[in-house]
């Protein structure tokens, strides 16, 4: 099969040669991760799993697993099927770049993009949140779905990032949808809720920035978006390691592990929300806010 838009493999190669990790509040881990289009799906199960190298898993890397569904095959199946013929160029052209940033693994996958797109779609969202950009895979992706006056608050202190792909959004023309702030995101959606225009004013949202203020998230967003409305959480399966015991966990990954296992059972008992929970990339928990 012809892969569209495949990255520069001698720039992403180079970057497995050591493990990256982000910090959060001090605390290093590893980062989600764009799935590009990759010729040789041995190397797509290297992405995926964010391994830095082939000898990685020998040598016992945490998040050698972090694909969820770990059928190499069925997986496979699954992008050249039904993701990649059907992916915008213009965000197969984001993929290509965000492939070639050092810090590339943090980028949209379009699996999961494809299913936000079709939740924008079954909503008729006009207006929405999206709280951490990067180079702006999933924004385009919603900017591309939403009509042509829609408007979306694009909340990341990382305008550079933001600005790698932003010459991509102008190109398909939706940059007048799209409003962002180069800031974190609480003080944002607090100066939004200080609005009373703004409260249940927004169809979606969705949330892929520092984990554990998910539930500082929640709350403001439960103002924000309306009865009937949808927020999506990335993450919440946190590279499979709830389902294992602590001290089998690497230390770099146990912080946000203890918090996600708080969070989804938070979000299980929230009666204000009809929830799934589903095992799309790293796990994602789709929200409809039902009062």
């Amino acid at each position: 099969m012809a892969y569209v838009g495949a990255p520069n493999f001698a720039a992403t190669n180079a970057i497995y040669t050591k493990q990256s990790l982000r910090r959060i509040n001090g605390i290093s881990q590893p980062k989600k991760l764009l799935f590009s289009p990759l010729p040789n799906y041995k190397m797509l199960r290297m992405t995926m799993n964010l391994q830095s190298k082939a000898s990685d898993k020998d040598e016992g890397s945490p998040w050698d697993d972090k694909g969820l569904l770990q059928s190499e095959e069925l997986y496979q199946y699954v992008l050249e099927t039904s993701v990649y013929p059907r992916e915008p160029e213009f965000l197969k052209e984001i993929r290509t770049i965000t492939a070639n940033h050092p810090e590339f693994y943090m980028g949209a996958q379009p699996d999961s993009g494809q299913l936000i797109a079709m939740l924008l779609n079954l909503i008729n969202a006009k207006r929405t949140i999206e709280i951490g950009v990067f180079t702006g895979y999933s924004v385009l992706l919603t900017a591309l779905t939403i009509p042509d006056d829609g408007k979306i608050i694009a909340i990341d202190p990382d305008r550079q990032s933001y600005e790698l792909g932003l010459p991509v959004i102008q190109k398909a023309g939706v940059e007048h949808k799209i409003d962002f702030k180069d800031s974190p995101a609480l003080p944002v959606l607090d100066k939004l809720l200080e609005d009373n225009e703004n409260k249940d004013s927004f169809d979606f949202a969705f949330v892929d920035a520092d984990k554990t203020n998910y539930g500082n998230y929640h709350e403001r967003l439960m103002q924000l978006v309306k009865v009937g409305g949808v927020i999506v959480y990335d993450n919440t399966l946190w590279y499979g390691t709830l389902v294992i015991p602590e001290e089998k966990v690497d230390e770099l990954m146990r912080t946000e592990r203890k918090y996600f296992l708080e969070l989804n059972r938070f979000l299980a008992a929230d009666t204000r929300i009809q929830i799934s929970q589903v095992t799309v990339g790293d796990g994602m928990t789709i929200c409809r806010r039902l009062f």
